[in-house]
């Protein structure tokens, strides 16, 4: 049972590591606005999230619900102070890996915010004023008149 938690904890270790290398690329190319990496490198990133979460699950079914420090303590020094330091790594990975998502997150809603705002303003130049701007044979008028512009008739 040993080789299997400490291999899956080591297989964790080693997927959060690329984790986070691959969200850090992903910042950058947020940055660089080029979406057909961004949605390559997300894909690529939910695929290894999928297997990191494989992984939990082995060593849950492997110490049948017992948390791997109680395991861990319950092992002679050397192999649990093995474990041991695998968690630590593992626990400071994950910490990188959510402040990255965090920064990833944050740069995607500003450019969503960015591109919101340049269509609405864009969308504001374009339409018309006014709803009666256009007339009723497809014309622009300049002016609404409220009044007859034109007098016939005799006096």
């Amino acid at each position: 049972m040993y080789t299997t938690v400490h291999s899956s904890l080591m297989r964790q270790s080693k997927a959060l590591v690329l984790l986070c290398e691959l969200m850090e690329e992903e910042y950058q190319v947020l940055l660089g606005h080029d979406t057909d990496a961004v949605v390559a490198l997300e894909f690529a990133i939910q695929e290894l999230i999928r297997q990191l979460a494989v992984e939990k699950a082995t060593v849950i079914k492997a110490l049948a619900g017992m948390r791997v420090k109680e395991y861990a303590g319950s092992l002679p020094q050397a192999e649990g102070d093995v474990l041991f330091d695998l968690l630590t790594t593992i626990d400071k990975a994950e910490q990188g890996v959510s402040r990255q998502a965090t920064r990833n997150s944050q740069l995607s809603l500003a450019l969503l915010d960015q591109s919101s705002r340049t269509l609405q303003a864009l969308t504001s130049q374009v339409m018309p004023p006014k709803a009666e701007t256009y007339g009723r044979r497809g014309g622009m008028r300049a002016h609404a008149h409220p009044e007859a512009a034109l007098i016939s008739g005799r006096l």
